[in-house]
């Protein structure tokens, strides 16, 4: 697949998602931290046009002036934006100049594609269309939000609900202590936040090879989990207390019995089913409770040789620091990772809400130890 395709392709799937949903789905904001799919659909084309075509397409016309300023994220270098809370305040422009951006974009992009072979610029389309797959997994996550906090919890689609897998085993496997290479080491894509290949050193332990289940999970609740400090951080019994939380995300307790929501509907919690959408507050006084830990983020590089990963991000017990000889590039690009180098946990493995062909066992996603919107899960060692 050439370039061309992967672009075209990339950008029909962030589409198609938002195919099923209504207009006045588009342009809920809830929180913060989620925001409205037609922001989604405009960031994403603003990102080609702003560093792909103003550059470097010849006499190339700015769609519309004032996009930069509502659809720039969070890049310094580029210039002002509106704050990230009122995302969801733009009822204009309309979700149709939205998609009339997005379709003269991509027209002007696969013109511009058959002029260039410059390695740099593709380069830089590569990281655009892997910012677009970024945005399609968040994408998914915000409208869950968006319709979980819907008193009549709506039904996106049928066939979406993403919290039914279960495990395929309950066996662990035993690693060696050692010096082992961590960090991306191939030829193709990835983040500058994998680079710096290192050896790092790590003690003897056994990790397991599945994930916890909801019915696990729903033992510690049962157990007082979120009752007893002596588990808690304490910026985790904090955060317990001031709002009110005694289960994850999206569950409800209905006539005695949990339900949780999913972009299917609410359903009944399936107990074999996978925990999904806790914090790493939560994961990390769970393991308290079962008397064992999170992995390091190089423990759990090291072993997902020998496990299957990707259906919930998983927490980490690592912050999110750099690696060793990290450099961060000059300009925007250079504002993509590095900068959120604090306050914040390393997850790995990807989710199911992860696009196709968006994952390695080198990615490094982060998230404030607080957030668990994303369809986040528990891994433990012994």
């Amino acid at each position: 697949m050439n370039i061309t395709e992967k672009y075209i392709n990339v950008r029909n799937q962030t589409v198609a998602f938002c195919s099923h949903l209504k207009p006045e789905d588009y342009v809920i904001q809830l929180v913060k931290f989620a925001s409205p799919a037609k922001w989604h659909l405009a960031h994403t084309t603003w990102f080609f046009e702003t560093f792909i075509l103003m550059p470097n397409a010849t006499n190339y016309n700015v769609f519309n002036t004032n996009f930069n300023f509502l659809f720039n994220s969070y890049y310094n270098t580029v210039g002002d934006r509106i704050l990230q809370a009122n995302r969801g305040n733009m009822s204009r422009p309309s979700i149709d100049e939205i998609y009339a951006y997005r379709n003269y974009v991509d027209e002007k992009m696969q013109i511009f594609l058959k002029t260039t072979d410059d390695k740099k610029i593709l380069d830089l389309v590569t990281l655009g269309l892997n910012h677009e797959q970024q945005h399609q997994e968040l994408l998914i996550t915000d409208v869950k939000y968006m319709l979980g906090h819907n008193p009549f919890f709506p039904v996106f689609h049928n066939d979406y609900n993403l919290v039914k897998d279960t495990n395929s085993t309950n066996e662990s496997i035993k690693i060696t202590e050692g010096l082992y290479k961590i960090g991306y080491q191939g030829n193709d894509f990835c983040y500058d936040n994998e680079l710096g290949a290192h050896k790092v050193y790590v003690p003897n332990f056994e990790i397991n090879k599945y994930l916890v289940t909801n019915g696990e999970y729903f033992e510690f609740m049962e157990a007082g989990g979120y009752s007893d400090f002596n588990l808690w951080l304490d910026d985790g019994w904090n955060w317990v207390h001031k709002n009110q939380i005694n289960s994850p995300m999206y569950w409800h307790k209905i006539k005695d019995e949990w339900h949780y929501y999913t972009l299917a509907g609410l359903q009944k919690v399936n107990k074999n089913a996978i925990l999904s959408h806790i914090n790493y507050y939560e994961a990390n006084a769970f393991a308290e409770w079962k008397g064992m830990r999170l992995p390091t983020e190089f423990e759990w590089e090291i072993a997902s040789l020998q496990f299957n990963w990707g259906k919930r991000w998983e927490w980490t017990n690592s912050a999110y620091l750099p690696y060793p000889e990290f450099k961060k590039e000059n300009g925007a690009v250079g504002e993509y990772n590095g900068k959120f180098m604090i306050n914040k946990m390393i997850l790995r493995g990807a989710s199911v809400a992860t696009s196709k062909n968006h994952s390695r066992n080198t990615y490094r996603n982060f998230f404030n130890p607080s957030e668990r919107w994303q369809y986040t899960g528990i891994r433990l060692i012994k």
